[in-house]
């Protein structure tokens, strides 16, 4: 009798062998031809009545197969003669299993019980729990087992989980009766543990109605195997089929040999029906199958259903061999190949040949540092050294090796005291920087400031600039001219939205994946302890949870803290003080204050329309016209065309959108080339064509001349001879023809293409920009101000209307987006324009009885500041005194509570609207008559400047007769 552990429907073989234990005494392994010499010889007198047939009783009570239940005579001799062995587990019972009709019903969810099989189940329901035990106690242990039917719209292979066991558990009555299978297993209640129940398997069942619901009793019918023939030949042959691939398996596993024999000690030998079910039970088919042979009554059908599972067995423990052989012998090779290598290393290390991992980095590392030793500080190769005596002592597979190697990695590869040979000439370092860039005088100066002073010195230290500017000026691109200027490796990082301190300081070394920080990544990378390295955009640092990156920045661009510069990973003072730092920035104060105090701030204003024009034409249209393959010959771009490009479309200080437009220009000239080559080669093509074509032509009227002088009298024959000469004369002429045409189409392809400014918005599109100036003439209470914006400098009128008079309506109204400082400088405006006017004309009481609208267009765009004072005055006096201010004339300043002009920025840009709006006078405050000294002669050309430090002279200038020249 063999005991069958319930498991899953995908549990795999050996784990089913391995629940499969005799509840008797188990015999050794035996002989396994034995075993089958004496299953062949029951499957051939299958009539055969033994000694052993007491002991079957117990476990089959089908009376057709040999197996019919016992007297009580004999049950009484059986357990007489049984007193000394051990109990059987299954207890002999009065009336007969058969006589029960009426029995509990227990769901199986995993694979159905088979006849002579244990299967422990567990039983969570109480009611039914105390169910089976009581039936225990009045001596009926039986109940019916059934396997589970599979939920609607569920893969039976798929491998149920806990979730669906406890639906299982929790199903009753009705729902549980409809999930049932009709045909189970009449079932012996063993023993009970718990909630586990021992169940052992006597013989097939079929459902027929429902008795209760709690607990689930069922009515059920005996089933018994249909009639078959014991001689029959198909039926003998399967079942030694059967026996054979059994006989196969048991060659790849003494388990199942073991399994045999144990089974038919306790059962008895086999028959068709027996090996049908011993078959199903111990095989790894999944329950829909098994529960196909349990309710199979045809022997012959369960047989053959039977060998198709063990077939499939077979194959599974073919697989599993192949399986098997592959990784044994992978393991086994790469245990070899290990003992072997480590063989290898122990003979070459004997023999001095090689040497071992550790050995060979600290060689490696002190190679490396051999160059740079002189000049290497003493602190650093004393850390060298103990590092190297430490990763000697260190043992290769523990995680400190990794640290320490990666450590000295890091240390050896600086450049410790490898300075590069720097430029200290002027001359041709003013020559690089003019090749790279136009204008930027400011810059340009300040670097060959740092060459001269080197040059004196013998040696040059570091810096730290800070290149201020809208963007698009050249404030990134010109740190790479200024390092090819110094002879300088050059090296970029951006520090825009950084929020973490460790890109800067680095990492501690206990942490994972920790790394040194950008400056000493950057000394790494360069090679030398000199380079000249580009910090960009640091006004948008960033600041989070990790710390503030500005204020990690204070010790790195700190003349006096970067000679010792402290990185958390390399954990040793860097000399800084040699590497010239150049950051850039949008916005100076966006800096921090302490980071700001510590650079030097070089102002890139813009460029006027001068130095855009001469950069379009020397390094933008150059280089995009490389880039699109387009010879200089095959297009012009006149003046004009660059003008209007500039003034229409890109007004802004840098020339990043103009060299988006030139490149726009360009693409739809190279598209314009290309069309024209494939017309002309189509032209070409054509012209081929007719030629050949007309020489057909020819050769035809050829032959039929020659057919027609044959047949011809002589005199005809000398007569068309002429014809024919002159015919050929024709044909000379046409083919020189058709040559003079080619060459022609030739020369049309090659035609060059001109962008003037009449075609320009063909290229480009609409003009984006249109004429700021809307009067030619102000009219009463209109001014012309100037203002700085991101685009640069712009002009805008101040309006100012009444909007009724009378008595106590003195009001001012604002509108146009105005910040709050532009507010009050109107408030001011308004005050200072009331005492103005009451000195100049007593007698006008203009702003005391009237309410004003003031307005500064445009109205989407936001305005602020409060440089647009002196002109809120202007505006108003006009209003009040009804008087138009002078043609031409635009101003800038910022006006206190008693007339006092003070000054403002944005000089050059502002300089640079005037220009453009055709302005011919400019009042600027006298706090700035140095900003606009030190402008360009070609910016202030024509331009008839004023500079004032009292409204009074303003009122002089926009309204009297006189012009007061101060220049």
């Amino acid at each position: 009798m063999l005991k069958l552990l319930s498991s899953s429907s995908s549990s795999c073989l050996q784990s089913r062998i391995h629940s499969l234990a005799p509840t008797g005494p188990r015999t050794g392994s035996g002989n396994s031809t034995a075993t089958f010499l004496r299953v062949l010889s029951s499957l051939t007198a299958l009539s055969r009545r033994g000694s052993n047939r007491s002991s079957r009783v117990f476990f089959c009570s089908d009376a057709k197969d040999g197996s019919e239940p016992a007297s009580d005579a004999e049950v009484k001799e059986a357990e007489s003669g049984n007193e000394s062995k051990p109990s059987s587990a299954i207890v002999s019972t009065n009336p007969r299993p058969e006589d029960y009709l009426t029995v509990l019903a227990l769901p199986l969810p995993h694979r159905p019980l088979f006849p002579g099989f244990y299967m422990p189940i567990y039983v969570k329901d109480p009611k039914l729990l105390a169910a089976l035990q009581e039936n225990r106690k009045r001596q009926a242990p039986y109940a019916g087992a059934f396997l589970l039917k599979d939920e609607p719209g569920t893969d039976p292979s798929l491998v149920s989980g806990s979730e669906s066991e406890k639906n299982i558990y929790a199903m009753k009555g009705k729902e549980l009766f409809n999930r049932l299978h009709e045909v189970g297993t009449l079932a012996q209640i063993s023993s009970i543990q718990g909630d586990q129940v021992i169940l052992i398997g006597h013989r097939r069942l079929r459902i027929t109605e429902m008795v209760s619901e709690e607990p689930l009793t069922v009515k059920v019918d005996h089933l018994k195997d249909k009639p078959y023939n014991k001689d029959d030949d198909v039926i003998k042959a399967t079942s030694f089929e059967v026996i054979s691939t059994l006989r196969d398996v048991l060659k790849t596993s003494s388990l199942w040999r073991d399994h045999v024999q144990t089974y038919t000690q306790h059962i008895g030998d086999f028959n068709f029906p027996r090996l049908a079910d011993f078959g199903a039970a111990i095989s790894g088919a999944n329950k829909l199958q098994c529960q196909q042979v349990l309710e199979e009554l045809d022997v012959y059908k369960r047989l053959k259903l039977t060998l198709e599972l063990v077939k499939k067995e077979i194959e599974i423990t073919k697989i599993q061999e192949s399986i098997a052989k592959a990784i044994e012998e992978k393991i086994s090779g790469e245990q070899r190949r290990y003992l072997l290598n480590e063989q290898l290393k122990a003979i070459k290390k004997e023999l001095g040949l090689e040497t071992d991992d550790k050995t060979a980095l600290s060689a490696k590392f002190r190679e490396r540092l051999e160059p740079n030793r002189d000049k290497c500080p003493p602190h650093v190769l004393q850390v060298i050294e103990e590092e190297l005596t430490k990763l000697q002592l260190l043992e290769a597979s523990s995680s400190e090796f990794n640290v320490t190697r990666n450590y000295l990695d890091w240390l050896t590869a600086l450049p410790w005291g490898n300075y590069s040979d720097e430029n200290f000439d002027v001359l041709r370092a003013q020559k690089i920087l003019d090749e790279d860039h136009y204008g930027l005088t400011d810059v340009k100066e300040r670097i060959l400031e740092f060459i001269a002073v080197g040059k004196l010195r013998g040696t040059s230290q570091g810096k730290i600039i800070c290149l201020s500017g809208p963007p698009g000026v050249g404030k990134t691109s010109i740190g790479r001219s200024i390092a090819r200027a110094l002879n300088r490796k050059f090296f970029r990082f951006s520090v825009g939205g950084l929020a973490d301190v460790a890109e800067i300081k680095g990492h501690r070394r206990t942490y994972i994946g920790a790394m040194p920080g950008k400056m000493v990544q950057c000394l790494k990378n360069v090679g030398t302890a000199n380079p000249l390295v580009l910090i960009d955009e640091i006004d948008k640092l960033g600041r989070g949870h990790a710390g503030d990156p500005a204020s990690a920045l204070l010790e790195l661009l700190d003349p006096e803290q970067n000679a010792n510069f402290l990185d958390h990973y390399i954990d040793v003072p860097i000399d800084l003080s040699k590497v010239l730092f150049v950051c850039t920035a949008n916005v100076v104060e966006m800096i921090p204050n302490p980071l700001l105090d510590r650079m030097e701030v070089i102002a890139i204003a813009g460029y006027i329309t001068d130095e855009k024009i001469h950069i379009a034409r020397d390094y933008l249209e150059k280089s995009t016209r490389e880039a699109c393959g387009i010879k200089p010959e095959q297009v012009e771009v006149t003046d004009a065309a660059l003008l209007a490009l500039i003034e229409n479309y890109c007004r802004e200080s840098g020339v990043r959108n103009l060299q988006k437009q030139i490149e726009k220009i360009y693409r739809k000239i190279a598209l314009k080339l290309v069309r024209q080559g494939v017309c002309g080669e189509n032209a070409v093509a054509e012209t081929d064509k007719a030629e050949v074509k007309h020489g057909d032509e020819l050769v035809q009227n050829n032959d039929a001349n020659k057919n027609q002088s044959v047949v011809e009298s002589a005199e005809a024959e000398s007569h068309e001879q002429k014809i024919e000469s002159s015919t050929e004369t024709e044909t000379v002429e046409d083919a020189k023809e058709t040559e003079n045409i080619k060459e022609g189409e030739a020369t049309q392809t090659v035609e060059k293409v001109l962008v003037d400014e009449s075609n320009l918005a063909d290229f480009v599109g609409k003009p984006v920009f249109h004429a700021e100036r809307i009067f030619d003439q102000t009219p009463v209470g209109v001014v012309m101000g100037l203002a700085w914006t991101a685009m640069g400098g712009s002009t805008l009128y101040i309006e100012t209307a009444q909007i009724e008079q009378g008595e106590g309506k003195a009001a001012l109204v604002l509108t146009g987006q105005l910040g709050d400082v532009m507010k009050e400088s109107a408030q001011i405006a308004h005050t200072v324009a009331r005492a103005i006017l009451l000195d100049k004309e007593p007698d006008n009481n203009f702003f005391a009885t009237s309410k004003l609208h003031l307005h500064v267009p445009a109205g989407a765009t936001p305005k602020d500041g409060p440089s647009a004072g002196c002109t809120m005055i202007t505006s108003m006096l006009s209003l009040a005194m009804k008087k138009p201010v002078k043609k031409d004339l635009a101003m800038t300043g910022e006006v206190t509570l008693t007339g006092r002009i003070l000054p403002i920025g944005g000089v050059k840009e502002k300089t640079i609207a005037a220009r453009r709006s055709e302005v011919k006078t400019i009042i600027f405050p006298s706090a700035n008559r140095r900003d606009y000294d030190e402008l360009a002669p070609n910016v202030k050309e024509g331009l008839d400047v004023h500079f004032v430090d009292d409204y009074s002279q303003i009122f002089d200038l926009a309204f009297g007769d006189d012009r007061t020249s101060e220049q």
